[in-house]
């Protein structure tokens, strides 16, 4: 398997490939809040746009029983807890002001697919999409969906899923839609990991399923060894161009390494991994999650260091960030 695409230079990745966007995770599920208001998020996108980032990508709209914004649908469907500041359109309004595409993250209840209980976890989806369709579907910023169910191999209820919610967003509003699975790799499942060969078996099958659904896939980076990426990066790529899917790599910028849960990733690995992905011709970078893992204004102080030496790196200067 070849370790470089064709047309990469790997000398000269930094002015080539740089993360372009990002997830947004305030309804987090295990990370801690850094209960920001409109300042802390106007600054953040500030940064954001500094360091070249153009997408962001609501991770998920609501889950279990918290929300970003006071949905109806998920307060008589999940009995929501209150809802304070609407989120989304304080994402889409900072999005508009810094020139970004907002892509819209669906609903996860945590529980009902979780459990088998497919239809369930569509319907709510649907019912809620329309309602956020007829709440932000007009914002200028308004340029893609997520499907926010992560799968790392085929299933069937999920397929489902995937195919009646990707057809229903479509009626909608006619937009990229984007998913980002993970491999079930060996350092989140161990002994239980599956191998290169059996992943790629799955993902023919993922793929067949919603491909004309499905625009774009962004495989998160992180589950596999480092002497194993490169060939999961690449196999990933041309799967998903053989079934007519754009491919992005998901480069996490937390580290999954260390015993504690998740601290942001250190430069080097941060830089490497970016490498890999670039080698194997993705299309885009985006990350999980610029605000908490690599940003100047993150709860975590080695994240203000991970901005500064990606600043370096990319050659990328900051105009509001004190050095």
């Amino acid at each position: 398997m070849s370790r470089h695409a064709p047309g990469r230079n790997p000398d000269n990745l930094q002015s080539s490939m740089k993360i372009t966007g990002t997830f947004l995770d305030e309804i987090t599920h295990d990370i801690p809040a850094q209960n920001w208001g409109p300042d802390e998020w106007e600054a953040d996108f500030r940064a954001m746009k500094a360091a070249g980032i153009d997408t962001v990508i609501l991770i998920r709209a609501g889950y279990r029983r918290t929300a970003t914004f006071g949905s109806k649908v998920l307060q008589r469907e999940m009995n929501i807890y209150p809802v304070y500041t609407d989120l989304v359109d304080l994402f889409l309004t900072l999005a508009e002001k810094y020139g970004m595409a907002f892509w819209f993250g669906t609903y996860d209840s945590g529980k009902y697919w979780i459990n088998g209980d497919y239809r369930k976890e569509s319907d709510i989806n649907r019912a809620f999409c329309d309602e956020v369709f007829e709440k932000y579907g007009h914002r200028k910023a308004f340029r893609g969906w997520y499907i926010s169910h992560e799968i790392h191999t085929y299933n069937e209820g999920m397929m489902r899923v995937y195919e009646e919610l990707a057809g229903h967003l479509r009626g909608l509003k006619k937009l990229p839609i984007l998913i980002s699975p993970y491999v079930k790799g060996v350092k989140q499942f161990g002994d239980e990991a599956i191998s290169l060969n059996h992943h790629i078996e799955e993902w023919e099958r993922v793929f067949e399923r919603i491909k004309g659904l499905v625009d774009v896939v962004a495989f998160q980076d992180g589950q596999v060894s480092y002497d194993e990426l490169s060939d999961y990066l690449q196999a990933n790529s041309e799967l998903a161009a053989r079934h007519g899917i754009q491919s992005w790599s998901n480069v996490e910028s937390f580290d999954r390494d260390m015993p504690i849960k998740f601290p942001p990733i250190s430069f080097d690995k941060l830089r490497y991994k970016m490498e890999l992905a670039a080698q194997a011709g993705v299309d885009k970078l985006i990350t999980f999650e610029f605000s908490h893992f690599m940003s100047p204004n993150s709860m975590y102080p080695s994240a203000h260091g991970l901005y500064k030496r990606y600043l370096e790196w990319t050659g990328t200067r900051d105009d509001h960030e004190q050095y």
